[in-house]
C-alpha cells in the first residue's frame, strides 16, 4: 500500500506528465488568424496567402476571420484579450501596432505588451505617385512646383493618421515640399479623384500605385525603399533622388497573444520562417508590389525589434506634424 506521500508524489508526477503531453501536443484543435480590416486589402491578402500554407505545416484546420474597426483596433484588441494559447492569432500592421498607439489617446490594448511577435510575412514600400500627364518626373520637380504654389499641391493619402499620412509628414519634414494633405478613407478611396484627374498626387502603398503605373493611368516617381524594387526596377528611390535615408513603408506579420506558451511560439516561429522562404510565397509577395520579409524580420525577434522601431519613428512623426485622433 502507498503512503500520503507517495500517492501526492505519484499524482503530482502525473500531472506534471499530463501538462507535458498538452503542451506537446499544441496545435490540437483549429487555429483561429484575425485580420483586423475588411476584405481586400494587403493585411487581408496576407491572411489568405499563409492560412493554406499554416495549415499544412500546423497539421490544424486554419480558420481566417475578418475583424475590422477603429484602424484595426476592434480585431488587435480581440487578439490582445484571447486566452494565451497560441490558438488566436493577429494579421498585424503598422495601423494597430505602430500608428494607433501614437495618434489614440486611448486604445483598449498595449501594443508593446499584449501582443508576441512570431514573424514578418511583407513590407510594402510607400511612393509618390503623380498624374501621368504631369510635368513632374523627378522629386526635385515636385517640390519645386510645390513651393511655387502659394496654397501648395493636393497629395492624397488612406486617411488622418494613417501609415501613409506619417510617412508623407515625414517626406515634407525631409523635403520642405509645399503639399496639402487630402485624407480619404483608405488608400483605395482616393483612386476614383486621382483617376478622374481631380487630385493631382498620391502618397500610397506601392502595391496600389503599380498597376496604375503600368497601365498608363499614373506615374510613380520615387519609391521609398532603400534599394529599387524588382517589380519596377527603372524607377529611382528617394535616397537616390536626394532625400538622405529616407524609406516608409507598411508591413504585415503574424503575431499571437503575449504569453502564449513556448511550444506554440516555437512551431508558429518555425513554419512562418519556411513560409517566408519558399519561392511561391516570394514570387507571390513580388506580384503584390512588396518583398517578403529577410533574415532577422522572419524570426520573433527580429520582428519584435523592427516594430518598436517602427513605432517610435511613427510616435516622432506624429508628435513633429501634431498628428492626433481625438
Amino acid at each position: 500500500m502507498l503512503s500520503r506521500r507517495q500517492t501526492l508524489a505519484a499524482g503530482a508526477a502525473l500531472l506534471v506528465a499530463g501538462e507535458a503531453r498538452a503542451q506537446a501536443a499544441w496545435p490540437d484543435r483549429p487555429i483561429r488568424v484575425i485580420v483586423p480590416f475588411a476584405a481586400g486589402g494587403n493585411a487581408d491578402a496576407i491572411g489568405r496567402i499563409l492560412q493554406p500554407r499554416l495549415q499544412e505545416k500546423l497539421g490544424q484546420p486554419v480558420v481566417v476571420e475578418n475583424r475590422p474597426g477603429a484602424g484595426g483596433g476592434v480585431g488587435a484588441d480581440a487578439v490582445a484579450h484571447a486566452r494565451p494559447d497560441g490558438y488566436t492569432l493577429l494579421i498585424g500592421s503598422n495601423g494597430p501596432l505602430s500608428v494607433n498607439p501614437v495618434v489614440q489617446a486611448r486604445l483598449p490594448y498595449d501594443a508593446a505588451k499584449d501582443f508576441a511577435p512570431i514573424a514578418m510575412a511583407m513590407q510594402v514600400p510607400h511612393c509618390l505617385v503623380v498624374q501621368p500627364s504631369s510635368p513632374y518626373r523627378t522629386v526635385a520637380d515636385v517640390v519645386a512646383a510645390s513651393k511655387r504654389a502659394a496654397d501648395g499641391i493636393g497629395i492624397g493619402t488612406a486617411g488622418v493618421a494613417s501609415a501613409t499620412h506619417l510617412s508623407l509628414e515625414a517626406f515634407k519634414a525631409a523635403t520642405g515640399a509645399n503639399l496639402l494633405h487630402v485624407p480619404y478613407r483608405g488608400g483605395g478611396a482616393a483612386l476614383p479623384d486621382f483617376l478622374a484627374g481631380n487630385l493631382p498626387m498620391l502618397f500610397t502603398e506601392f502595391s496600389t500605385a503599380l498597376p496604375l503605373h503600368r497601365d498608363g493611368k499614373a506615374r510613380i516617381v520615387a519609391v521609398a525603399s532603400a534599394a529599387r524594387l524588382s517589380a519596377l526596377p527603372d524607377v529611382p528611390t528617394m535616397i537616390e533622388q536626394g532625400v538622405p535615408n529616407f524609406t516608409a513603408g507598411s508591413y504585415v506579420g503574424l503575431l499571437a497573444t503575449a504569453g502564449s506558451p513556448p511550444e506554440a511560439m516555437r512551431k508558429l516561429g518555425e513554419a512562418m520562417a519556411a513560409i517566408v522562404r519558399e519561392p511561391d510565397f516570394r514570387s507571390r509577395m513580388e506580384a503584390m508590389g512588396g518583398e517578403a520579409a529577410m533574415g532577422a524580420l522572419a524570426t520573433p525577434d527580429g520582428f519584435a525589434t523592427f516594430i518598436a522601431a517602427d513605432l517610435e519613428r511613427s510616435r516622432t512623426v506624429a508628435r513633429a506634424a501634431d498628428i492626433r485622433v481625438e
